[in-house]
């Protein structure tokens, strides 16, 4: 991803309002006894489409907007939201995106990861809170939600982030591919 500053501004309005979406909308929706949980989604976005930096730092700012909104403990959802964006990410920088199957599946794999670190920093930091079978049964639905909210999440994130991204089949196409194709050199 080629980073200028009217990308940041982009990547900055997505991550405010995809939190602002999430506090306002989703959290008072309750579907399957849990609700859709979008900031890991578009965190996981962000970074399959640009790299480990930019989804550590995307995650990293919208867990500290979602705290400081909130007004839960401070750090908790930064530091969960920055490991699975930096995991998105080094997921870009080592696979393909070869499926159109891959967004959604690490969607929902690192959504669960982040309900668990979340649990567990809340957990080490001492804060009260219930611990059941249900408390998994909630993450692991969340984890379905977020898979399934990815396959529109995904796209749109791609399309406005479209002038920033470099696209890795003309990297790996050979030189001799444009004599092939009829064009003059």
């Amino acid at each position: 991803m080629i980073f200028t500053p009217r990308i940041v501004g982009r990547v900055a309005l997505i991550v405010f309002f995809g939190v602002l979406l999430q506090l306002a909308f989703f959290s008072l929706m309750p579907l399957l006894g849990s609700v859709i949980n979008v900031v890991p989604v578009i965190v996981v976005a962000i970074g399959l489409l640009g790299g480990a930096v930019p989804g550590a730092t995307a995650g990293f700012s919208a867990g500290l907007l979602q705290d400081s909104m909130l007004g839960t403990t401070l750090g908790t959802a930064s530091l969960a939201l920055l490991a699975i964006g930096y995991l998105a990410g080094r997921w870009r920088e080592t696979y393909d995106i070869a499926s159109g199957w891959v967004p959604p599946a690490l969607s929902g794999g690192l959504t669960v990861v982040y309900g668990m670190a979340i649990a567990g920093l809340e957990l080490m930091l001492g804060v009260d809170g219930p611990v059941s079978p249900e408390f998994v049964r909630e993450i692991l639905v969340q984890g379905l939600l977020g898979a399934l909210i990815a396959l529109v999440v995904f796209p749109l994130v791609r399309r406005i982030l479209r002038p920033a991204l470099v696209d890795s089949r003309e990297r790996s196409r050979p030189r001799g591919a444009r004599g092939m194709l009829g064009v003059s050199r």
